[in-house]
Parts: C-alpha cells; structure tokens; sequence
C-alpha cells in the first residue's frame, strides 16, 4: 500500500544513514553544501533511534544499505561503479554490495531447488557446493550435473526478497508522490515515472525463467562476437525461482591485483567493455543493463564472460538511429547536427531556437574535449546536458532510463580498469560503423524493402479495406467527416512520433 504509513519507513531510511556514520559519508562523498549536510543531517539526528543498526563491522554505508533492503542495495551497486563520483576507496567499500552479501544457509537453498524442480537435489547435483556468491536478489552455488558431469551455476532466489523488495517499491512510490505534489517543478523529472521503470525492471529480475529467456537470446545475438561469451542456459533445471547456466571459470573483473598477475591487459579489457556494450546497444538494440564488476569475468585466454541477466535493455530501431546521430555528432563535434536531430524527433519544443540550442550543446562538449583522457567523463557531461535540458524545456524520458543508467555504470567499470581509457576514441568506430549501415543509403533501400514486404503481404486486402472506409465515410454526417479525418490523421503523427522514443536522456550519459 502506498499510504502515509511509508513516511515511517522513509524516515527509518534518514535515520538508518544517520545511525551508521553512513549520512556523512554519503554527504562529503558527493560534496554536499554545509547548508544542505546541516539541514539534512539535523532533520535525521533525532531519529536515529528508528535506524537499523546493521553489521557493526561493516563500513558505515555499505552496513546501512544492507539492513535498509535489497532495493537500497540496488542503489550501492551502481555507486559501487563510479570512484569517479563518491572516490575510490568508498566505490571498492561498496563492491561487497555486488555478490559478497551474507548468504542464506545450503539446507535452505537445496529446499528452494527441490520444491522448484521437482525433484531431489541429490538426483540432479553429484556435487552442490556452499553458496560462491551473494547479492540482494539471489546467491549462487556451484554444483555438478548427476547426468553429464557438466559443472553449473546454479542461482537461487532468497526467500522473501520478493515481498522486501515490495515493501521498499512501495515507499519509493509514495515519494515520487510527494515530491510532484510539493514540487510542481519537480514533474519535469517525471519521478513517478522513474520508480514505475524501476518497479518493472524488479519484476523482471524476480522471475528467472524470464532471466533464462533473456540469457539465450543474448547469447544468440552475440555468439560471433569477438572475445565475449555467454554461459549456456539448462532449461530442464531452471525455473522461477532457479536458475541453472554452464560455470563461468575466470578471475573477477573487478579484482585489478588477480587480473594483473593474470598477465590480462586492463587498458585493452576496458576499451572492450564499452565497445562490447555500444555493439549491443546499437546493433541489436537488447543490452546487458547490469554490468558491473560483480557480473563479469575475464576467462584465462582474455575473454570477458557476463552472467546475470536479470535486468536487460531494449531498445527500439529507430531510436538507436537517433541516438547514434546525436553521439556521432558529439563525437565529431558538429553540434548543429546534434541540434537538429533532437528537433526533428521532436525531443525540443519546436518554438525553441535550433542555432541557440546548437550553442548550448557545444558550451556543454567542447569543455569534455579538451580534458585528458582520463579527465573525461560521461557524468560530467550528463550533469551539464541536464542543466541544458532546463533550460530548453526538455522532460525526463523514461524509455531509455536503462540506457542511461548502464552508460554510467559501464563508464565506471572501464575507469576502474584503467582510467585512462579515451571513451570517444572506444565509441567513435563503433558508432561510424552503425551510421554507415542503419543510416545511409544502404538504410533507405532496407527500409524500402520492408515496406515492400509489408505492403505484399497486406496487399490483397488493400482493395476492400478502401471500399469499406470509403462506404463508411458516406454514411457519417458531413460534419463528422472532418472530425474523423482529423483523428484519422492525428493517429497517423502519433504513432510516427511514439516510435522516436527520446534519447535525450542516453545522451545524458555518453
């Protein structure tokens, strides 16, 4: 229910950060104004009573994120990503967050299994081990397949986690509710519409058999790509709650010290990091939208190997046209371009000024560009792009959260393995490679293809489709004939435009 009795649970959330040391640190980390660590930190004070006290020998946020719930854990993850943003040493603390939560005991995960599969755990494992890894959702056992001797991962739901994860949805949205309500100007951010995303995103993850779906898909679209691999899936012992993919043997990709003594090029794996993500972004337009350190590994010849599907993106084929244009034009630094790509999808009110908006977006490029490579940083120009974004009366689009949200991610994982890695010299074949085959005119006559096959197939019925609007119209009154043909038309613009989801907010963080 999402009620006032949320605003308890919002207020054991203050004082939980308060409780565990973990509000200064979160403050300092993000470089708060004193006005804002004085107001925030004495509204919580005389409640850290209701915090939860959490591990006492864990650092403070990571202990306060953990006893808070697995939503908030969530949130750990991705600044786990970015020692660009909260520092390094605060982003390693957090990595315990990603698969080294406390797992649930090995007689609970084996009762999981049997009532999910049907069957004794003995009768399909040979060997089941203790859990390998943890994190909030779902923890993971090696084991050993009793038929073929085949080694797996076998992922197991934590018991509950869907009802905790509720219980924090639930809070969330009474927030985003308050905060429109308080704050007109706040709706522009649409922050309804980010914890919905966030909400479905959950669901998703909480169902394995769709986590299983989206593995084999995405090992589909990238069996061919050059090192990369994705585990196999066993469908006969996965289910909603389990989950059963070939082992991943390799060393963590979020472990620099294990990878170095690996003789594993760092620079090389983190240019392949982003590629790899840009490549699926644009050529397929499904993506892993969950790549953190605690997902990958690095195989002993140098591939990377990504697990947990939970969370995927989707995107659709215009819009990644779209947004490779816009990131073209920012990589080649032609701002006009840029500019008129987000008036044609209509991302930018048209009574707005396309040569003013083309300066706006160079004051926010050209200062990127002239920074070292590893000065460079898709945050930084998300940060400015948002103040831009006020400025032209541009709204939150909430289609593409996902993309944004892995593009950061994705940023932090690559600086982690070395900073130095130019994140416009990864994307710009990348995305030249895209423009050359979705946009030009090899593009026009794919286009023109499917429209022919659209047309053929439909094609017999064109004939009597016409004559029924045509005798349909002839009974209307002349006076809603007009009407009809305006909504007729309307419909037509709408569906044209609903397919040019914005990709202002992917640009955000390029």
């Amino acid at each position: 229910m999402r009620g006032p009795h949320n605003i308890i649970r919002l207020i054991r959330t203050g004082a939980t950060l308060e409780r565990s040391g973990a509000m200064k640190v979160v403050l300092e980390a993000f470089e708060a104004p004193p006005l804002m660590r004085f107001v925030l930190r004495g509204l919580a004070w005389p409640f850290q009573w209701l915090g939860i006290k959490g591990d006492p020998d864990a650092p403070p946020l990571p202990r306060a994120l953990t006893a808070l719930g697995p939503a908030y854990i969530k949130f750990g993850q991705v600044l786990s990503t970015r020692p660009d943003v909260v520092g390094g040493d605060l982003a390693t603390e957090l990595r315990v967050l990603q698969d080294k939560l406390p797992p649930f005991d090995i007689a609970t995960a084996k009762a999981e299994v049997e009532r999910e599969l049907g069957r004794p755990v003995d009768e399909i494992f040979s060997e089941f081990s203790e859990p390998v890894a943890a994190a909030s959702i779902a923890q993971v056992h090696r084991a050993r397949l009793a038929e073929t001797g085949e080694e797996v991962a076998v992922k197991i739901l934590r018991p509950g986690v869907e009802k905790a994860f509720r219980k924090d949805i639930d809070a969330f949205y009474f927030a985003a509710n308050t905060i429109e309500f308080l704050s007109p100007g706040s709706r522009r951010l649409r922050p309804r519409d980010v914890i919905e995303h966030f909400d479905h995103g959950v669901s998703s993850e909480l169902d394995l058999r769709l986590e299983s779906a989206s593995a084999s898909e995405f090992a589909a679209n990238t069996v061919d790509d050059e090192g990369y691999q994705v585990p196999a899936v066993v469908w006969e012992h996965s289910a909603k709650r389990v989950m059963t993919l070939g082992w991943a043997e390799g060393v963590p990709l979020g472990d620099n010290d294990a990878l170095d003594a690996a003789g594993h090029d760092r620079h090389a794996l983190g240019s392949r990091v982003l590629s790899l993500f840009l490549n699926h972004a644009l050529r397929d337009g499904f993506f892993h939208a969950d790549m953190h350190q605690g997902n990958m590994k690095v195989a002993a010849n140098g591939d990377i190997i990504a697990y947990d599907f939970g969370i995927m993106g989707q995107i659709d084929e215009y819009t990644r046209r779209v947004y490779a244009e816009i990131l073209y034009g920012f990589i080649q630094r032609d701002y006009k371009r840029v500019a008129e790509v987000h008036f044609e999808a209509g991302y930018v009110p048209a009574d707005q000024d396309v040569d003013e908006f083309a300066r706006a977006l160079r004051a926010v490029g050209e200062p990127i560009f002239g920074m070292d490579a590893d000065r460079i940083s898709m945050g930084r120009l998300l940060n400015y792009l948002f103040e831009v974004t006020e400025r032209f009366g541009m709204a939150t689009r909430t289609e593409l959260i996902l993309l944004q949200r892995t593009m950061v991610v994705v940023e932090g994982v690559s600086r982690s393995l070395d900073p130095r890695v130019n994140i416009w010299d990864v994307a710009q074949p990348v995305v030249a490679t895209y423009i050359e085959q979705s946009i030009g005119p090899r593009a026009v006559l794919k286009d023109l293809t499917k429209t022919a096959r659209v047309l053929g197939r439909f094609g017999p019925r064109l004939p009597g489709l016409v004559e029924a609007a045509l005798m349909k119209q002839n009974e209307t009154p002349v006076r809603d004939q007009s009407k009809a043909w305006l909504w007729v038309s309307l419909a037509g613009g709408g569906g044209a435009l609903i397919g040019a989801a914005a990709v202002f907010c992917a640009v955000w963080l390029m």
